[in-house]
């Protein structure tokens, strides 16, 4: 079976990530599927915040740290290889992704403990997801959100207007949610597909 390319978007968020898969030309791309997928344990909730400590306090433990890190990157190659595996099957090779991030400040940066704690968590969920990517051989690439509508207009070279109008059209096609979470992975892997 020839497998179709596919490139794949990813919308990050703390301790999960909302996967949107597109095939096609950048001219015309089709919406193939959209899933979450978790990028912590269930079972241990601390790892979907392994920054924090008790009463959102920044955690200072190392041991903690690394050990929650340690959770999250294992969990995150089990996601990826379950949705990869998945889609392979289904009949695509995927070769590129991109990720939309909030933003990539070093947290060491930020003065407030507990507004420091999410940015080190933003971090370690969109570089752990960049790492399986890329450990599998799929050229990575980041979408800040703040940007993300005028960054993909201009490699896409369409109007902003033109992309919002595309995206907002993948969702009819869509069982389930389209909400910015959904419309922003959709536009990250419209990105990729370039």
């Amino acid at each position: 079976m020839k497998l179709q390319s596919a490139a794949l978007g990813f919308r990050v968020k703390s301790g999960w990530a909302v996967a949107v898969l597109l095939t096609g030309p950048a001219r015309l791309p089709q919406l193939c599927d959209v899933q979450r997928i978790d990028l912590f344990d269930p079972r241990l909730p601390e790892t979907r915040q392994p920054y924090h400590a008790a009463m959102g306090k920044l955690e200072t433990d190392a041991t903690k740290i690394n050990r929650r890190v340690c959770i999250v990157r294992s969990i995150a190659q089990q996601s990826f290889a379950t949705l990869h595996a998945g889609y392979r099957g289904e009949g695509y090779a995927i070769s590129r992704a991109s990720l939309v991030v909030g933003s990539q400040i070093d947290p060491d940066s930020i003065a407030n403990a507990h507004i420091r704690a999410h940015a080190f968590e933003g971090q370690l969920f969109r570089s752990v997801l960049e790492e399986v990517l890329q450990t599998c051989g799929i050229r990575t690439g980041i979408v800040i959100e703040r940007n993300a509508y005028a960054q993909a207009a201009a490699k896409l070279k369409e109007s902003n207007e033109n992309v919002r109008r595309m995206i907002q059209n993948f969702g009819r096609a869509v069982q389930g949610p389209w909400r910015a979470e959904q419309k922003l992975a959709a536009l990250a892997a419209w990105v990729a597909l370039c």
